[in-house]
């Protein structure tokens, strides 16, 4: 029997209650003290961990310590540091091409809408959600691979991998001031529990009362 969108509205509020419950304390993942450092950041972390880029990171500004610094660099020379994040080539270009368009285009001022942070090279909605909810405290919705897994299994989605499609219909559902911190959480939960193992942890999780997929795995 399909689920009515007033009974998986309230299903997401248990599940929002039982993630602030497990995880009071969720944030962002990757560390940053400027918005402009949370764009590179963010591109670095594609097909990456977010330990791996926060190390990365600290070498790369130690050479290129400012948005100016990265912007005059040479694609190559950023490549030469970004390397053992993967994927080097296109990394350092689309961070220098970045870095560029905010001097010339916004005034050094990572903008604050998600229409502008599109135009950034290498900005996708994913990393102009996480700008927009870390950054500037708007409502967000971060589709990464947690949230697409965990929206799977949850039975927010059906059997849907695109992150716009995902993304879309968390907005229906979703409390536009909790979306931030509950893709954070998703992230929490997907790391220690909701693994991306055949078989997850599902004896000690805390949504298996409200999961389909509890029923399957266990």
């Amino acid at each position: 029997m399909r689920e009515s969108l007033k009974a998986k509205k309230e299903r997401v509020h248990k599940i929002i209650d039982l993630l602030k419950e497990e995880y009071p304390k969720t944030d962002c993942t990757l560390d940053f003290d400027d918005a402009w450092k949370l764009l590179v950041s963010v591109r670095l972390a594609a097909q990456c961990t977010d330990a791996r880029v926060n190390v990365v990171v600290k070498d790369l500004y130690k050479v290129f310590p400012t948005m100016e610094d990265l912007a005059f660099a040479s694609p190559e020379e950023i490549e030469a540091i970004v390397k053992p994040c993967g994927l080097g080539k296109s990394k350092a270009r689309d961070i220098n091409a970045c870095m560029k368009m905010l001097l010339t285009d916004f005034e050094g001022i990572v903008p604050d809408s998600m229409e502008e942070l599109l135009k950034l090279p290498g900005v996708g909605r994913k990393s102009a959600n996480l700008i927009l909810g870390d950054v500037y405290g708007k409502p967000a919705i971060v589709t990464d691979t947690h949230c697409i897994r965990l929206s799977n299994r949850l039975g927010l989605v059906k059997d849907e991998k695109d992150p716009k499609k995902v993304e879309d219909a968390l907005w229906k559902i979703v409390p536009p001031e909790e979306g931030n911190d509950f893709c954070h959480r998703l992230v929490d939960h997907g790391r220690e529990v909701c693994t991306a193992r055949t078989k997850p942890y599902c004896d000690r999780c805390v949504l298996a009362q409200c999961c389909p997929s509890a029923q399957v795995f266990l």
